[in-house]
């Protein structure tokens, strides 16, 4: 229904492939972060979606991911130079905290578990601080959280 309502106000939309794994869903249960082994998912951009996300840059607009897979795929495709480009393999980019964003602009995500990936994600993008105020307010209204619950808008 969201991104229905986007269309209709003139949002242009594209999509990429990404195999979602278990390992999404996988914890971090070690306490130095930089000892987890991020999984492998196998990922597809396409040619017309590159030139897509190249023409709306060029127009002066937005990026905005829908899912924190969409973001693992758009960062995966996206060199240093900033120019998303196409791509088709597996990535294993593990996105935390003092991570710089070179696609996206903005994330429409759930809300994730505790010691996930997902959520350092999150963190990575809007700050951590930042972070756990926007999930002070999901919790203290009882919004629902993990895959199939409440979406929030995050833009840095």
């Amino acid at each position: 229904g969201l991104l229905q309502q986007l269309t209709r106000q003139g949002v242009a939309t594209t999509n990429v492939t990404l195999h979602v794994g278990l390992g999404t869903f996988q914890p971090v249960r070690d306490n130095d972060i930089s000892h987890h082994t991020m999984h492998a998912e196998w990922c597809s951009l396409s040619a017309t979606t590159a030139e897509k996300i190249y023409q709306t840059r060029q127009q002066g607009g937005r990026i905005i991911a829908v899912g924190t897979t969409v973001t693992r795929v758009l960062e995966s495709a996206t060199p240093t130079s900033g120019h998303t480009e196409p791509f088709e393999g597996e990535t294993r980019i593990f996105i935390l905290p003092g991570y710089e964003y070179k696609a996206i602009d903005g994330l429409i995500t759930n809300f994730h578990l505790p010691k996930s990936t997902l959520l350092m994600l999150v963190a990575a993008f809007i700050g951590k601080q930042r972070m756990d105020q926007v999930y002070q307010h999901a919790i203290a209204r009882d919004y629902r959280f993990y895959s199939y619950g409440d979406a929030s808008l995050l833009l840095p």
